[in-house]
């Protein structure tokens, strides 16, 4: 997404952007999410939920939003909730396969399975994180695109960029585990998501997580990833042997059983995308490389320390990096 929106500002301001993508398709992992670009109602709340995020990185984000949202909006992409559900937030939620379309048409061409280029400036890093790589380092499961490998990190920090955030952070989900069959189309319906309904133990039979998650859930994945093989069992009573949850880890392949008026659920910890990453200023310019822009995931400490939407940080901070670039 923060490529797209990158090239398609760029193209607005009378520039001609190259749009280098890495992957057999466009749209990256924003195609595969559930496409729901939000920010929190206050800033106060933001700083609370991520204390420890970058507070002008977050300012950048926060100030951005609705004039950003206004724009992506004005690109006719279909938008399935105009508001969000939840109290805490507020955005709004697009058909992933139309905005993808309609990003593409405005950003111009793109060229596919491309690599980055050497030293070509003003470049704009937006290759989403180093997901795959963590993941595959870590023995997790990857819900996300599966080039984001961290070629943006390694490039920046080869030509002497700085940092930012916890580089063991990550947002993500409790999957099916393994021998679960998890397509990318299944990467949202899958997702198990308990609000706090289920008690959690490791593979001892320990209980590893105390109190209830956060309301993004994302703190639990992270607290699996560190369990022995990242895995871990949700206990939820019996009588839910029907809840669409139940039935969907099940019917994709996943271990489920009934003991003592209880059910378990094998999951797994996935990993949809790092929060730690290059460091950049509130215009996206790379600390330490003139000419270097990043934006999306390959940007590094917004949200250390809790959550707030990647797709959002997406969407502002590749309009900016174009912004600083064009001009």
């Amino acid at each position: 997404m923060a490529g797209l929106c990158a090239a398609a500002r760029a193209r607005e301001l009378g520039a001609e952007p190259v749009v280098l993508e890495k992957g057999s398709r466009p749209g990256g992992s924003m195609l595969l999410s559930s496409c729901v670009v939000w920010r929190y109602r206050t800033f106060e709340d933001f700083r609370a939920e991520c204390p420890d995020g970058d507070e002008d990185l977050q300012r950048a984000v926060f100030d951005g939003f609705d004039e950003a949202l206004e724009w992506l909006v004005s690109l006719g992409p279909k938008v399935v909730w105009e508001d969000t559900p939840n109290p805490r937030t507020t955005g709004k939620r697009f058909d992933s396969r139309s905005l993808t379309d309609v990003l593409v048409k405005a950003a111009g061409d793109v060229s596919l399975e491309a690599e980055l280029p050497r030293d070509e400036f003003p470049l704009v890093l937006a290759t989403g994180g180093f997901a795959v790589r963590y993941a595959r380092e870590h023995g997790l499961l990857v819900r996300c695109n599966p080039w984001s490998e961290g070629d943006g990190l390694d490039f920046a920090q080869k030509r002497g960029a700085d940092l930012a955030g916890d580089l063991d952070e990550f947002y993500g989900r409790a999957m099916p585990a393994p021998p679960a069959r998890i397509r990318e189309e299944g990467y949202v319906r899958l997702s198990q998501l308990w609000d706090g309904e289920a008690r959690v133990v490791n593979e001892n039979g320990e209980e590893f997580f105390p109190g209830p998650p956060a309301w993004h859930e994302s703190d639990l994945a992270q607290a699996i990833a560190r369990q022995p093989g990242g895995t871990a069992w949700f206990v939820v009573p019996a009588e839910l042997r029907e809840d669409p949850r139940v039935v969907a880890l099940r019917e994709a392949g996943g271990t489920v059983f009934e003991e003592d008026g209880e059910l378990r659920l094998h999951v797994a910890a996935a990993v949809t995308h790092t929060q730690g990453g290059i460091a950049v200023d509130s215009r996206a310019r790379v600390k330490g490389v003139d000419g270097l822009f990043a934006a999306g995931a390959d940007v590094g400490g917004i949200s250390a320390g809790g959550y707030s939407s990647g797709l959002a940080a997406a969407l502002v901070l590749g309009r900016i990096s174009a912004e600083s670039a064009v001009r």
